[in-house]
């Protein structure tokens, strides 16, 4: 899979812009704050429909501008498709696929990509919510449907904690609050389904973070990786000891998910006290972390800024690796955003040996020398919000 051609219409600094687009590696090359990042988050927002730098979609639309658009087209094969994804400040955002309206969250089914950039040090060093939204974004990528269940779950909490600060303001006692169980039931039946889809997911990241922190590094280090549940602990002591394997090898996949339904249920009946007193629910998928260890100790907090860099640049390598071995359609695109800049002679050439293989490698620098002459044989210049044209 690659892309063509991008086309903006005030998307971010870019009043218009068009660009093609080869196979192989394509380097964008400029000065800081030129908008060479903002031509590859608009590549990445068409397979995920959510920016890897902003929570809001408001600040992709140029300022001053109601509407902004994206549209690219991908191929794959001897096949086209046409994204259009239309940004709204007034109304919600709308998206097409060759001309016919489809759901944003339907976005992964038509184009895959995997960017890495400087923000993703926070997936080793931020709050497990950094994690937790790396860990859906993956799995609606590999498993488009699951974006439907990942909503389902997030409003059922949202109902779940109004019901919660009613019953506390109405001083109601727990046994009168017949309809939370209601709620309860579809809390585990949604949450037990997501767990499982993250564990299988941890479980084949697993494999290939060890690969690529090694082929990065090019140190002997040890990785693991682990889903730290809620339903066993109570995270809000922020201690790492009890995370483990959800699956593990041969085991039943329809006896452990009943195993974790039953589980849940028993700790969301024992945390309901403390539920009420906060007016929130404590248990679930939404409190779950990744747990992520270097050498037997959590990297969060013990590693270095080079090694959480190696960490966090192999996790994403590995999520291309997943994507790539379930796709139908191919590689998926693979974006490296100001990468280069922050690694040795040695670990560039290491990185440009680990990406050489995929389909369309993506990548942006602001000087062109930091990025190995194999990577930039095709480079586009960009300048205020202009492409300059291949250099």
């Amino acid at each position: 899979m690659h892309v063509t051609h991008l086309s903006l219409l005030d998307f971010r600094n870019y009043t218009r812009a068009d660009v093609a687009l080869a196979p192989g590696a394509v380097l964008f090359v400029g000065r800081n704050g030129q908008g060479k990042t903002n031509l590859v988050e608009a590549i990445a927002y068409a397979g995920s429909a959510a920016s890897h730098r902003v929570s809001s979609d408001h600040a992709l639309i140029r300022f001053g501008a109601d509407t902004g658009i994206v549209r690219l087209r991908v191929e794959h094969d001897d096949r086209a498709v046409v994204i259009e994804i239309e940004l709204n400040r007034a109304s919600p955002n709308r998206a097409q696929a060759n001309g016919s309206p489809v759901r944003m969250r339907d976005l992964p089914r038509y184009f895959a990509s995997v960017i890495f950039a400087p923000e993703d040090l926070s997936l080793v060093r931020g709050d497990p919510g950094v994690r937790r939204g790396f860990l859906d974004t993956l799995v609606v990528q590999r498993t488009p449907r699951l974006a439907g269940v990942i909503s389902d779950y997030e409003r059922v909490v949202r109902q779940r904690n109004s019901l919660l600060k009613s019953a506390r303001a109405s001083r109601l006692p727990i046994e009168s609050l017949t309809t939370l169980d209601v709620w309860d039931e579809r809390l585990v039946s949604l949450g037990t389904e997501l767990i499982m889809a993250r564990a299988d997911l941890v479980d084949a990241l697993r494999p290939h973070v060890a690969r690529a922190y090694s082929a990065v590094a090019g140190d002997d280090h040890l990785t693991r990786m682990s889903l730290r549940l809620s339903i066993d602990a109570d995270l809000d002591d922020d201690r790492e000891d009890e995370a483990g394997a959800v699956l593990d090898a041969g085991s039943d996949r329809e006896q452990v998910a009943r195993d974790l339904a039953e589980r849940f249920r028993a700790r969301v009946a024992e945390r309901r006290r403390a539920e009420l007193d906060r007016a929130v629910t404590l248990v679930g998928p939404h409190r779950d972390d990744l747990v992520l260890e270097l050498n037997g100790l959590p990297a969060r907090g013990y590693a270095s800024h080079g090694e959480s860099w190696s960490y966090a640049l192999a996790l994403k390598l590995a999520s291309a690796e997943v994507l790539r071995a379930d796709a139908v359609a191919g590689d998926p695109v693979l974006i490296l955003d100001d990468v280069f800049a922050e690694l040795d002679e040695g670990r560039r050439e290491r990185l440009a040996d680990a990406v050489g293989d995929f389909e369309q490698v993506l990548i942006t620098a602001a000087v062109g020398a930091d990025v190995p002459q194999r990577l930039a044989a095709t480079r586009i210049g960009i300048s205020a919000g202009t492409i300059v044209g291949e250099q």
